[in-house]
């Protein structure tokens, strides 16, 4: 236990693998984006409206109950609109996490919403990307507006989920990322004897062996006119 505690003190990069997995990736447009998720919501309205007119019939609104010789009141919604919208991104959260991303309007568009640390959606990062859309709102819009100058496309619920959006048409293909050089050998000579090298020169030029030095010296302390002709 104290080395799990421990451990746990411990940055681990977990997204870098996941990242290098999708690179390359191609990413979907905004247009495509935003008519897919207008499907989903025209295919969720009858569940919505199914959900919304049961819980203003029996859901919780101002409900008392008689509790040890006190009174718990518990207070809903009362408003239909509210309970309306927040059926509607409940439904459409839980249909990207059983789907892994490909919902019905993501079908029709081609296109699917990626995990950027996870192969699979988790539920909570589903309800992260629909609570991102208030974020988006609330920023006066200028959530939407920042896929236009994201490097991976990406909305303010996207960063906040940590989606992407790809595109999955045949005609959109990954992009080959370039391969790296080889890694050149590594030399384990002595730098002087490669300099040699380059300059053309033999470590062993300009030595004498200890015969010929002993024999020049040898010629040198005689004479020449003491040399036979």
């Amino acid at each position: 236990p104290v080395v799990r505690t421990m451990a746990w003190r411990y940055f681990h990069a977990q997204e870098t693998a996941r990242e290098e997995e999708l690179e390359g990736l191609p990413l979907a447009g905004f247009g495509r984006r935003v008519l897919g998720y207008w499907i989903d919501m025209v295919i969720m309205l009858p569940l919505t409206l199914l959900i919304t007119v049961l819980w203003t019939r029996y859901g919780v609104v101002n409900h008392e109950w008689k509790w040890h010789s006190r009174t718990v009141r518990v207070a809903g919604p009362e408003s239909s609109e509210w309970v309306f919208i927040v059926a509607g991104l409940f439904c459409i959260a839980l249909v990207n996490y059983l789907s892994n991303g490909k919902s019905v309007g993501k079908w029709i568009t081609r296109t699917r919403i990626v995990s950027l640390t996870h192969e699979k959606l988790g539920l909570w990062q589903c309800a992260e990307r629909i609570l991102g859309y208030g974020a988006s709102l609330a920023e006066g819009g200028l959530g939407f507006v920042q896929y236009y100058w994201s490097p991976n496309r990406m909305c303010a619920h996207d960063r906040l989920a940590e989606t992407i959006v790809v595109d999955e048409r045949k005609k959109a293909r990954r992009q080959e990322t370039a391969e790296k050089p080889p890694d050149l050998p590594v030399s384990c000579e002595d730098p002087g004897e490669s300099q040699n090298r380059l300059c053309g020169t033999d470590p062993g030029e300009g030595k004498e062996l200890p015969s010929q030095s002993g024999s020049a010296l040898q010629d040198a302390s005689h004479p020449t006119s003491d040399r036979l002709p």
